[in-house]
């Protein structure tokens, strides 16, 4: 829902792209070459037209707050990622900045983050978040795109402390009418956008419960029909455990996953144990949004399908669904998104954690359980501003943005986030900053948590036994090239 992907001017790629056709038209004359060469050259021109011209208009969109913030038809390696928690719906860098060897384009980007919070200090000196801040390392990132006639895509890699993962990796092929194909670790189609609602670097908390920026492993397709755009797709497993510490969390989103804890009766975790948990598998999504554009308010409505089955190691198998409604409204430079999701994850109460309304879930070398069932509001309010004024800024994006995991059980305290803050965008550079109040996500501070218990203690996405509200304000450098 959402990288600061946007372009101040976007007209080249169409610009260029009519020169080249008309150009050559004039160029190549019956003397030159037969009408048979003429008319493969102007077919394939033809499709390099038709290609500029929907990265024009996904431009234009999120120039305008459209439906994605980072765009995902123009420059999906762009994509966001959190830090130990989400992160930024980003920027993309200068087309001109990147490394070109023939259809082969190469880039990346270098984040780090301060962090201030609900962070307990020690000693004298800067903790996490607590005795005044400190600075962080947050990404280190290689992205590569493939655009050879139809054949296209994507590869990113990251590197983070202590850990790195696959973020993106598909093949795939662009048909005449600008569908695509794409065989790989590709984004699953559900929500309104790639990132959700959201705008912020935290995102909503969608991408906690892996309904947003899910990279999964399977074939899908997207096309657009008239004021339609349709995605269907089937996902053989989840993207995988990479290099890192944890038993099966090394990996850029949510998924339920292998871990070794153990839990008894009292919900008292012992660590070290034999691996249990889940594996992802036999995924089947389906996403619709119909585009108002002609109305006083462009709109956008949609909605989400999910299915899957969950491989069990040391309990039985199960499954999971995802059903959700989603809506984008474009007033001005105003942006309101809002989205609504029920999801259900069944699974067999007998397993070593002792219950079936928690799942161990994890990401970013990291695992912990995970309500099962719950309804999930989220919104998020963003204004684009413009500063060609100003030599040192080309615009900012401040937002508001609330989102809630609803959990069934009412043993289960809800988790809440609010997000006040603003992303800057100058040339290569893309900042957030961030302040972040919740009550259920270990990522906005870890004031008062204890993860001896999974019952008592922690402000998470499963009981949220503490209950205790903590902040996090938090600066996200970005330079991507």
């Amino acid at each position: 829902m959402q990288k600061k992907t946007r372009f101040a001017t976007i007209s080249r790629p169409h610009a260029v792209a009519v020169a080249l056709l008309t150009g050559s038209l004039a160029f190549v004359t019956p003397v030159q070459a037969d009408v048979e060469a003429l008319e493969q050259r102007v077919a394939e021109l033809q499709r390099e037209l038709e290609r500029a011209t929907r990265e024009l208009e996904a431009a234009r969109k999120e120039a305008n707050g459209g439906a994605a913030t980072v765009s995902e038809v123009a420059l999906e390696a762009a994509e966001t990622e959190p830090v130990a928690a989400a992160e930024p719906a980003e920027t993309p860098e200068s087309p001109s900045s990147k490394i070109k060897f023939g259809p082969l384009t190469i880039g990346g980007a270098m984040r780090v983050n301060y962090v201030l919070g609900s962070y307990p200090g020690g000693g004298s000196g800067p903790s996490r978040g607590g005795n005044g801040g400190n600075f962080e390392f947050d990404t280190f990132r290689i992205n590569m795109s493939l655009d050879h006639e139809q054949l296209i895509g994507k590869l990113e890699y990251r590197w983070y402390d202590g850990y790195n993962f696959l973020h993106t990796g598909w093949l795939g092929y662009e048909f005449d009418d600008a569908s695509q194909l794409q065989a790989g670790v590709t984004r699953v189609p559900f929500g309104p956008g790639p990132y959700g609602v959201s705008q912020s670097w935290f995102f909503d908390q969608h991408y906690y419960v892996g309904l947003a920026d899910d990279m999964d492993l399977g074939l899908k397709y997207v096309t657009t029909r008239g004021n339609w755009d349709l995605d269907v797709a089937y996902f053989f497993s989840s993207e995988g455990d990479w290099n890192g510490t944890s038993e099966d969390s090394a990996r850029y989103s949510y998924d339920a996953v292998k871990w070794t804890e153990s839990v008894d009766e009292d919900g008292n975790l012992s660590y070290g144990g034999p691996v249990n948990g889940f594996e992802e598998r036999n995924q089947f999504n389906a996403r619709a949004i119909y585009r108002l554009a002609d109305t006083a308010v462009p709109t956008d409505l949609g909605l989400s399908l999910q299915y899957g089955q969950l491989k069990g190691e040391r309990t039985d198998d199960g499954s999971h669904w995802a059903a959700s409604a989603h809506m984008v409204n474009q007033i001005g430079n105003f942006r309101l998104a809002s989205q609504l999701t029920r999801y259900e994850i069944d699974i067999d109460a007998n397993n070593p954690w002792g219950t079936d309304t928690l799942i161990p879930m994890g990401a970013y070398d990291f695992a912990w359980p995970v309500a099962t069932r719950a309804w999930l509001p989220a919104v998020s309010l963003s204004y684009r501003y413009d500063t060609p004024q100003l030599g040192w800024l080309d615009y900012v994006l401040p937002y508001v943005e609330y989102s809630n995991i609803l959990k069934d059980e009412n043993d289960f305290n809800d988790s809440q986030m609010v997000t006040l803050g603003a992303a800057w965008s100058r040339g290569g550079w893309y900042i957030y900053s961030d302040l972040v109040y919740s009550n259920g996500n270990y990522f906005v501070g870890n004031d008062g948590d204890d993860y001896s218990n999974i019952f008592d203690g922690v402000g998470d996405f499963g009981v949220t036994g503490n209950d205790k509200w903590n902040y996090r304000f938090n600066i996200n450098l970005g330079y991507y090239f």
